[in-house]
This record gives structure tokens, C-alpha cells and sequence, in this order.
């Protein structure tokens, strides 16, 4: 689902979608309703920001003296905080730790951050919106703050692979209906029978 989904045609005083297209820039609409009812759907990125960045090079300078290439080992994790009534902080966490035999080569910890504007958009879709289009849209620059700082620890940029983020939210939510569903099957009856 892209941003441009949710949003209805504005014109051009009432220009939601930034040039980007995915970058909510106002979430305030001088179109809405006589009554002063905003009834359009909207969701966006508000702005993003480096909300923590830590590299280590424990190692340093004898680390650049290995001849063997680290195992690089990549994990991430998504958060969403609501931060309002139609603003919430989406952060993506990346933790990256290369080694090798010798040792740790480099740790990066990274939480970069999306200020995400939703507004009259169902539950279920914005939970969407949340967990799959926003970290997406977030990645590719949280990539470059994690290419950009294992450059500065002086290694050659770490270029992380693409994440599916939209598969990945998929297959969350499959797993958790089919763990709710077995749930439900073990639960006693109502009545009281097994």
C-alpha cells in the first residue's frame, strides 16, 4: 500500500503529497466539510530523523590488520509510539555486529525514526500503514546513516540488503491468526466442555 492510496486529488493551494510523493507535508486540509468535518483519508511521513546512532570499533587500530572478512549478522526490529491524536513515531531499529575470528570488527545500533500522520484511515489498514509501508519508505534512509557510519569506522560501506517489509507484515499477521485460531480451537466451551 502506498501513501498515494489514502489520499484523495488536491488542488494546488491544497497540496498534501510533497514531490516525493510519499512525504506527508500538512495534515491540515482547507478542503474539509462545511461543518469543518476532515474527512479525507490521509497518511504520510511527517518528517524522519536519527533518533540514536552508535558505532563502536572496539578493535581499532589492530582490527584493520585482519585478513579474514567478518561475518556480518543484521537484525531489525519496528516500533510504533503514538505521539497524538493523528501523529504517531514509527522507529525502525537496525543492529548490525561484524566479526570475525579474531573478534568484533564493528557494532552500528541504529534508530531512525518517522513521525507518521494518519488520519481517516480504518484501524486495520493504518496498522498496516504502520508496520509495513512506513518502515519501507524509512529504509533506504536509514541504509545510507548505517553505509555512511561503517565508512567513517573505516570499512568499506555496509550496503544492507533490502528488507520486504510488506511480505514480512504479511507473514506476521498470518502467523498470529493461525496461533489466535489454534488458540481458540484448545479453549474450553463455553458450557464448560472440553
Amino acid at each position: 500500500m502506498h501513501a498515494e492510496q489514502y489520499l484523495n486529488s488536491q488542488t494546488k493551494d491544497q497540496t498534501i503529497m510533497a514531490e516525493e510523493g510519499d512525504v506527508l507535508t500538512n495534515l491540515d486540509n482547507p478542503g474539509a466539510g462545511a461543518n469543518g468535518a476532515d474527512n479525507q483519508p490521509a497518511a504520510g511521513i511527517i518528517t524522519q530523523y536519527v533518533k540514536d546512532l552508535s558505532v563502536e570499533n572496539p578493535n581499532a587500530p589492530d582490527v584493520f590488520q585482519w585478513t579474514d572478512a567478518p561475518k556480518v549478522d543484521v537484525q531489525f526490529n519496528i516500533g510504533a509510539q503514538p505521539k497524538g491524536e493523528q501523529v504517531t513515531e514509527v522507529e525502525l531499529k537496525i543492529n548490525i555486529t561484524a566479526s570475525s575470528a579474531k573478534g568484533t570488527a564493528y557494532i552500528v545500533e541504529l534508530s531512525y525514526c518517522g513521525l507518521i500522520g494518519i488520519r481517516n484511515i480504518p484501524e486495520e489498514q493504518a496498522h498496516a500503514f504502520l508496520f509495513a509501508e512506513a518502515p519501507r519508505m524509512l529504509f533506504p534512509f536509514a541504509r545510507r546513516v548505517v553505509a555512511d557510519a561503517v565508512r567513517d569506522a573505516g570499512f568499506p560501506p555496509l550496503m544492507v540488503d533490502p528488507i520486504d517489509f510488506n511480505g514480512l507484515y504479511i507473514q506476521q499477521l498470518q502467523a498470529k491468526r493461525a496461533q489466535e485460531a489454534a488458540a481458540a480451537g484448545n479453549a474450553p466451551s463455553p458450557t464448560g466442555d472440553a
